[in-house]
């Protein structure tokens, strides 16, 4: 699996799901403990889902703790400025413009007329 599909999504939830397989290998392991190569797969399965699973929640917390570090330092009236619907098209806008998914609009006969007396 991709690096970053795993980082995707909501990461603790994540680190659950890993957790909840390593542990379920883990008990599979115990079951066929008599057959030593299969108990040795198992333990390594059960060891990197679970290594995963705690490698994600230990992101997901610093994820959060970075997030509420950030907020804590932006002013209020910026949030409620970010957070209203104009300021979230415009927001959209320059990122498709920058990402290339919207093509730059022409500029109209007023806007090259402007640029042609400023220069």
């Amino acid at each position: 699996m991709a690096l970053g599909r795993i980082l995707s999504g909501d990461p603790s939830k994540r680190s659950k799901l890993y957790l909840v397989i390593g542990g379920l290998s883990l008990v599979k392991a115990i079951a066929v403990r008599n057959d030593r190569n299969r108990f040795r797969r198992e333990l390594v399965d059960a060891g990197l889902f679970i290594g995963v699973g705690i490698a994600l929640r230990k992101y997901s917390q610093l994820k959060d703790e970075k997030r509420a570090e950030i907020e804590s330092q932006v002013p209020d009236w910026a949030i409620s400025a970010a957070t209203s619907p104009a300021a979230k098209q415009g927001v959209r806008t320059v990122a498709k413009r920058r990402l290339g998914s919207e093509p730059e609009p022409e500029p109209s006969l007023r806007d090259r007329a402007r640029g042609v007396i400023s220069n």
